[in-house]
């Protein structure tokens, strides 16, 4: 165990903001290793330590990540504690892991993502997010942001490499959807022109004010005008944060996730050094508004550009989806199968279990399909309809007896089976319990087989329900038989 470098109170993204010297890049000397946390990357790029921990509160586990071939967590906020760490944001402040592979950043998340009594903005792990959800994933759909919100500062391979990683994530069996990534860069704005520079400064303050010297210049220039910030100003801002929240939230439903570059361009320490503000900005072009907006974010290589220097994407979704998008980042590393640090050829057993995540799929055979009558149950809820399909030739559907409101009943049997129209539906795990009480009985959830041999949560009928009812298993499915009503 050991201490690291990193940029003074955190507040960098380049690794060249400290008074114990800047850290150069693990690949190319004339390149910093990227910030906040840069100790900390370099001590698992330069194979000191087989993983580490760092911080992120605007890019700072992502940024060194993508610039040294690793792998970056920025769990979701709150879920791994910040008890013990130097404040540079307190409420957006997160601790990252550095490793090699998705697989052990999962593991080790999975030790550490724990309920602190003693961090106040420490929250419980839902059991969704828990170790058994990093698995193989299902078919997904990915966001893309939108050409014109795509920036590369000049970078001429970044657009192609950028374009293979979206090539790689639809190999996996991902679908792509275009996606309107401003107002999340509005929000990434406020993080540095809004109040919370302030809160940087409720912590490094009294040491600029008694000791200026002691602070880098460039970290004064930037905390210099926190003073200047009213109250006025930390409302406005919070309630502007607020409306984006909800925009960009919308714009999350129905997909798995978002794919964005970890960062625009690498920048020469050169340039660094030249114009150390602008060039800083960049860095975080893809990563500011993370925190802000209460994603979970995972960065993964993805290409080394031609002079060598790694390049990579980051994968960020709601939070407490960080095991889904670990998920992905291991099946994104498996097809890729880039040299991972030290040049090692990576050798990465894929999953046995199937991926989960914060939605719920639910199997309906009846009034709760699309546009009958107890559909609006699972709209109201968030739900979204995957597939229209049909169960496995291993089931018998009745009318139950009594009604209004009418209902079917699907029941497995031994022999004489039939496929038996039934809808696919997702809807928030948080969802699923209030769903599950209202369901009468003799009906409930269990498990349901498809034509494809999947198994999914779905409507079951206990046999003592079928006294009275009459087998329409003929017609197929329950709209078949409102039909001949």
């Amino acid at each position: 165990m050991g201490k690291t470098n990193l940029d003074q109170f955190a507040t960098g993204l380049n690794g060249s903001r400290s008074p114990y010297g800047a850290c150069p890049n693990s690949v190319l000397k004339e390149y910093p290793s990227g910030g906040s946390s840069s100790g900390s990357s370099l001590a698992v790029a330069l194979e000191v330590s087989s993983f580490s921990l760092g911080t992120d509160t605007a890019g700072s586990g992502r940024v060194p990540a993508a610039l040294n071939n690793l792998v970056g967590l920025k769990a979701s906020k709150g879920l791994i504690s910040t008890a013990g760490v130097v404040p540079a944001c307190r409420t957006q402040d997160c601790v990252s892991i550095f490793t090699a592979t998705a697989r052990e950043a999962s593991q080790l998340l999975g030790l550490v993502a724990t309920l602190d009594p003693h961090d106040e903005y420490s929250r419980r792990n839902p059991q969704w997010n828990d170790l058994s959800a990093f698995g193989a994933p299902r078919p997904f759909r990915f966001g893309v942001p939108r050409a014109e919100d795509l920036e590369f500062f000049g970078c001429n391979e970044g657009p192609r490499l950028f374009s293979a990683a979206i090539a790689h994530l639809t190999a996996l069996g991902g679908e792509a959807v275009t996606v309107d990534l401003s107002p999340f860069l509005e929000a990434a704005r406020l993080l540095y022109e809004g109040p919370w520079v302030a809160e940087r400064y409720s912590v490094a303050g009294q040491l600029m004010e008694e000791h200026p010297d002691a602070v880098l210049p460039v970290i004064r220039d930037v905390l210099a005008k926190a003073p200047r910030v009213s109250g006025v100003d930390t409302f406005r801002a919070q309630y502007r944060l607020q409306a984006l929240k909800v925009i960009c939230d919308r714009a999350l439903e129905g997909l798995d996730c978002v794919v964005t570059p970890s960062i625009g361009r690498p920048v020469t320490s050169a340039e660094l050094a030249a114009e150390p503000v602008l060039r800083n900005s960049e860095l975080g072009y893809y990563t500011n508004f993370v925190n802000l907006l209460d994603y979970a974010a995972i960065a993964v290589p993805s290409a080394f550009m031609s002079n060598g220097l790694p390049w990579g994407i980051t994968l960020f979704g709601r939070a407490f989806t960080d095991q889904y998008l670990l998920s992905l980042a291991d099946a994104f590393q498996r097809h890729t199968a880039l040299p991972l640090i030290g040049g090692a050829a990576p050798r990465l057993p894929a999953p046995k279990t199937l991926a989960g995540n914060d939605m719920a799929r639910l199997v309906v055979c009846g009034a709760h399909l699309d546009g009958l009558a107890l559909n609006w149950q699972l709209k109201r809820r968030g739900a979204r309809l995957l597939e229209c399909t049909h169960s496995s030739a291993d089931y018998k559907l009745f009318a139950l007896a009594g009604g209004p409101p009418f209902r079917p009943g699907m029941v497995r049997v031994a022999e004489d089976g039939v496929a038996i129209e039934v809808e696919v539906w997702e809807l928030p795990s948080v969802e699923l319990g209030s769903f599950l009480t209202g369901i009468p009985a003799p009906l409930g959830l269990g498990k349901v087989q498809l034509a494809d041999g999947r198994w999914e949560t779905g409507f079951i009928c206990e046999a003592y329900g079928l006294t009275g009812a009459r087998d329409i298993s003929h017609l197929g499915g329950w709209r078949a038989h409102l039909q001949q009503m």
